[in-house]
Order: structure tokens, then sequence, then C-alpha cells
């Protein structure tokens, strides 16, 4: 697990990060002038792709103490970068960028556990570091309040967050029957049998025995890919098992410290292997991206130590942890940095768990595994698209659970494929013909919003269009039927949702506000669109007119959610709305269903107002017309 620094999550969780930094002994023992030629470490360094996450290795021999009372005190000015980063946080978070602001706060904790003084030892830094952990568990708790978190995506538990909490005896008879089946396994890992390794085995064998069953029934699905993968990047295939022992082959785990997916990428080093993550995808959450990347990350850190135990320690804590625990002791062996307690505690179980799972998944029959459960490869077809679809209307156009299209795209944060990005969605095994099929019906820029519904018994134009607040004859307008025609049972006709009702289907708009910061580039429209609202409503919400938006500007959009009620200002209105204008002079704005044939400047002549009008406030609606599309129209 790729874990250099602790996350802001919870404060029990950072509290107990934080005890960790006196896992390391008072006093460490001198490095050894000429440690066993076996045992040399080999000269460190930094992998080009990774951006260094670690402080330089620091001297082996202990600083001296201050003499003089010149000496610099470095607190204030430690303090003062970390209040730069938790700033920064809190501004990110207050403005919709959520990753952002996971970014800094992990960057403010990172830099006072990791500073040159020992929080525990200053009373400076322990109420700093009070003030950031109560501070953020305060924002997240407030945000799940009204629906949204850190995250927006429900996530899997990590497996080996329970191990890690766990010590577990050793029983003599199950490590003895042990080790005489490891002389008959073979392994291209070095596998060490030890007391160490026994508890964890033991575990496994016990109160973990659920979770391994879950892992190794899961582990068919990305076998074959994760094994064709390693051998491509010449690492050892029985790394494998690190994922197990991480994730438990979910794409979709979060560990209690931020790593995700099914190789447990931090943040902070994904980018330097590859793996993007944005408002659209999180690649940490592609299983072969993602195991790419775990591969290359392994190999580079093999090259740095000469020793597969010692890059999965660094590959946990960091290189320059383990880089500098070799230092400090002459040892570059993980049994005896182990035994001379200069690792994370965390780091020192990690190596052996993962050995543990090794063991186990190469003698499955001793360990109550069985072959025939592993559930088979995941079969899938792979299209390239580069518009934004739904992957409901992906669902309904293929005929397939939205939970198995889901399961096949776990990067996906938000259902949606990408905007103007190409994104490799993954299909149900033989349906990729019946999904161009399908999509190429539906115009590109509806393919967020329209559906597919597919005809029941009993159902009729009138249900279908009151089930999904469109009119029968828009309906009927986009399928090429009468609106008299009865339709067919079995049958699948296109539904053409406009996105000014897109919140109504859903139920309404939330009734807290999210506060968005925009960005450079951004617009109306392209916000609205990121938040599946109406731009009218986004420019209602915030008192303006037009397209533009003044980068840096906080906006509040209220989020479409299901079972709300509508906005009360704009509900309140609903019924007042009729064509020409009241008595006070202002304009008032009606609705109007876009039919075959019509223009902008039809439709224009209609409602007495002008072409420039209805571009103002429909934008890219107005731009090209379809039949069921409803404008706005002001007079």
């Amino acid at each position: 697990m790729i874990r250099t620094r602790r996350t802001f999550y919870l404060v029990t969780i950072v509290a107990a990060a934080a005890s960790f930094i006196g896992c390391e002994t008072a006093e460490q023992k001198p490095a050894k002038s000429s440690p066993p030629a076996a045992a040399m470490a080999p000269a460190i360094q930094q992998p080009s792709a990774v951006h260094p996450v670690d402080p330089p290795p620091q001297n082996s021999q202990p600083a001296a103490p201050a003499t003089t009372t010149s000496q610099q005190d470095p607190v204030p000015a430690l303090i003062e970068k970390v209040e730069k980063q938790y700033q920064a946080g809190q501004t990110n978070y207050a403005s919709g960028h959520l990753e952002a602001a996971k970014a800094n706060f992990d960057s403010a904790v990172d830099m006072l556990m990791q500073g040159p003084v020992d929080i525990k030892s200053d009373d400076r830094l322990q109420r700093e570091f009070d003030k950031i952990v109560e501070g953020v568990h305060n924002l997240e708790m407030a945000a799940l309040k009204v629906g949204d978190g850190f995250q927006e995506q429900k996530a899997e538990p990590a497996p080996i967050d329970e191990a890690n909490d766990v010590t577990f005896p050793v029983d003599p008879t199950q490590k003895a029957r042990a080790e005489q089946e490891l002389q008959k396994t073979a392994s291209d890992l070095p596998l060490v049998l030890n007391d160490y390794v026994a508890g964890y085995i033991n575990f496994f064998s016990t109160r973990g025995h659920k979770s391994l069953v879950n892992s190794w029934e899961r582990s068919g699905r990305y076998k074959e890919m994760i094994h064709r993968i390693l051998k491509e990047e010449g690492v050892p295939q029985d790394l494998m098992y690190l994922a197990q022992a991480e994730s438990g082959f979910h794409p979709n785990a979060v560990s209690r410290v931020g790593a995700r997916g099914m190789w447990q990428f931090m943040h902070y080093t994904a980018p330097g292997y590859g793996l993007k993550n944005n408002w659209w995808v999180d690649d940490r959450q592609d299983p072969e991206k993602a195991t790419r990347a775990a591969a290359k990350y392994l190999k580079d850190l093999f090259n740095q130590f000469g020793d597969w135990y010692l890059a999965m320690a660094a590959y946990n804590s960091g290189a320059g942890n383990v880089q500098r625990a070799v230092q400090r002791t002459g040892y570059a062996d993980f049994w005896e940095l182990y035994k001379r307690n200069v690792l994370p505690l965390e780091t020192k179980n990690y190596v052996p768990i993962i050995v543990a799972m090794t063991i186990i998944a190469k003698n499955p029959a001793q360990y109550g595994l069985t072959p025939d459960e592993v559930e088979p490869p995941l079969a899938a077809d792979k299209v390239t698209v580069d518009y934004a679809v739904d992957l409901r209307l992906v669902a309904e156009a293929v005929d397939a659970p939205l939970d198995q299209l889901a399961d096949l795209n776990p990067s996906l944060l938000r259902l949606v494929t990408p905007k103007d990005a190409e994104y490799d969605l993954k299909l149900p095994a033989g349906t990729k013909e019946k999904f161009e099929t399908a999509i190429a019906a539906i115009p590109e820029d509806k393919r967020v919003l329209w559906r597919y519904h597919k005809v029941e018994q009993g159902d009729s134009l009138d249900s279908i269009a009151r089930k999904y607040k469109a009119t029968p004859k828009a309906i009927a307008e986009v399928n090429n039927i009468n609106t008299d025609d009865e339709v067919i049972a079995g049958s699948k006709l296109i539904i053409p949702i406009s996105s000014q009702k897109v919140a109504s289907a859903a139920g309404g708009f939330s009734k807290h506000p999210t506060h968005y910061k925009v960005r450079k580039g951004d617009t109306v429209l392209s916000v609205a669109d990121d938040f599946a609202v109406p731009p009218e409503r986004v420019r209602k919400w915030n008192h303006m007119k037009g397209n533009s938006l003044r980068v840096g500007r906080t906006i509040v959009i209220y989020k479409p959610v299901a079972g709300a009620q509508p906005e009360p200002e704009l509900a309140s209105k609903k019924s007042s709305r009729t064509k020409g204008k009241k008595s006070s002079g202002k304009a008032v704005a009606s609705t109007h269903t876009v039919k075959p044939g019509e223009t902008l400047f039809s439709i224009a002549s209609h409602y007495n107002t002008t072409v420039a009008a209805l571009q103002k406030y429909n934008g890219h609606a107005a731009e090209k017309l379809h039949p069921g599309d409803v404008l706005i129209v002001r007079q």
C-alpha cells in the first residue's frame, strides 16, 4: 500500500497515526562498520517517474544538542508552512474542489509528522496538529450531512486494515504443517516462514478466514490479467497476492488512510505512474491500469533496494523510510529491520501479512479454500468513446443491469464517461455491436440526458411519458410513431428528457447549496453540465445573466436529488408563468417543446422575441435543435 503519510479523515485515525512517530526506539544502535556483503544496500536513486514525497535521508549520527541560544527555533517556520497548506485546503473545500482539498490536508499533516521536531515533544506542534485534525473532521461531518463527503463513490474497506489491527499467536501444529508444505511450494518470490508470518497464517485461518475466502473467490476475476501484466513488466507473478492482502481484489477499496484501488495507490504517488484522477475518472480504480502502474513501481523499488521484501516495505511506507532504516542500522534485510524496530508498525506487519497470504494461496486446500468457488475471469467488450454518456443509458442500450456496467467500469466516479476526452468503456461480452447500434440513435449531446425504455405489458405512451416527465408527442416524434399508436411490449423507445426536467424527474433539488469556485475555462453551461442542472437555474441561483463566469468567483449549486422538494422560490412561480408580461412589466418565462421542422427563427417569431434572446437563455440547447427539446422563452 503506497502510504508515505497519514491522511485526515477521522480524528481517531489520524491521532493513532501520530502515535507511529514514537515507534522508533529512543536510541538506535549505531550502523555496523562493515555489514555482511549480502546485506549491503545498493545506492538508492529516486526513480525518474516518481515525484519525491519523502524528505532527504538524515545523517545516521544523531545531531549534536544545541549549545548556544543563537540556534534558530524551527517550530514557528514549520507551523507557518503547515498553516498555508491547511488554509489552502479550506479554500479548495469551500470551492468544491474536494480532491485538491484532500491533497492540501494530507500535506499539512505530513509536514507535521515528518518535520524536524517530534510533535509529541512540543506543545505548539501538538496544538497545531489537534486543530487541523478537528477542523478537517468537522468539515467531513458537515459534508456527509448533506450527502457529499470527500468521496463521490461508495468504497469498499481495505482488508489489510483489519489484519494490521491484530496480533495473533503462533499455532505450533499449523506452523509445522506449513513448513512441510513450503518445502514443496514453487514461488517466484522468496517465501520465509517465521513466527511473524505464522501468526498471520493463524489469523487468516480463524478470525480473518471470511475475508480470506472472499478475496480468494474474487481473485479469479483478475488473475489472468494480473499475471500477464506482471510477466510483461518483469516482476514476480506471486506479487499478485500483494493486491489480495491490500484490497481483496476490490477495485473500489479505500483504506482508512486514503489509499485507493486494487493496488492501494495514494493520490500523490499515482500521477507519477500515469494514473490520472479528475472529476470524472480515478485510474487508481481501473484494475488493468493500476496493475500496470503497481508493477512498474515495485520494479523501481526493487531496483533501488535489490530485495523484494524491502521493495514491498517501501511500497507501503515510502522509499525514504526504508532507506533511512537501512542507513541507520547498516542492514539491507527486512527481518533485521523488523527485529530492530526501525520501521513503522504498519510496515512491520505489512510484509508478514503478504507472505502469509501467498503461502495460503499456494496451498489452498490446506486452508479450506476450494478452487471450484473461484469466480471466472471478467469477460468484456471494449469501445472507445470520446463523448459523455450515462451508464444508465448504456445499460438500457445493451439490456444489462446497471450494477454490471458499474463493475466493469469502476474508475468512473459519477456513472458518466468524461466529456471531451477518450474513455475505454467496458461492455458485457458480446454486446459491442448492440451498443453501437443503439447509441447511434441518440444525438451525441443528449447521451447524458436521454434514456431507453423497454416497454412492459400494460404500458402506454401516456404512462411512459408521465414516468419520465415527458410528453407523449415528444416521445412519438423521436421514435417516428404516432401518438395514437399502441406500444408493443418488449420493444424499446427513446425517451427525450430535457435538462430542464432532469431535476424534476429526480424529485427536485437539494436544500443545501454546494459552493463551487470558478476555474479557468468554466462557463455557466459547462458548470451546469457538470452538476446535471439546467443552466437557467445556475443563473437564477447566482443572480446573473449570460454564459460567462469570472475565474475565482464562488457560485452556489443546488444538486438534483431524489425525493427533494422543488426549490421554493422557483416552485412558487411555476403556476404564475404565462405568456406575455405581468403588470410589473418584468419579463416572464415560459417553455416551448421543439417540434419537427422548427427553427430558432420560427420559434422566436411565434413568441414575439428574437433569436438572440433564445440563444442567450438556452445556451448549447439552442445551437442544434431536436424534437422534444424544451426551450426557455422570455418575452
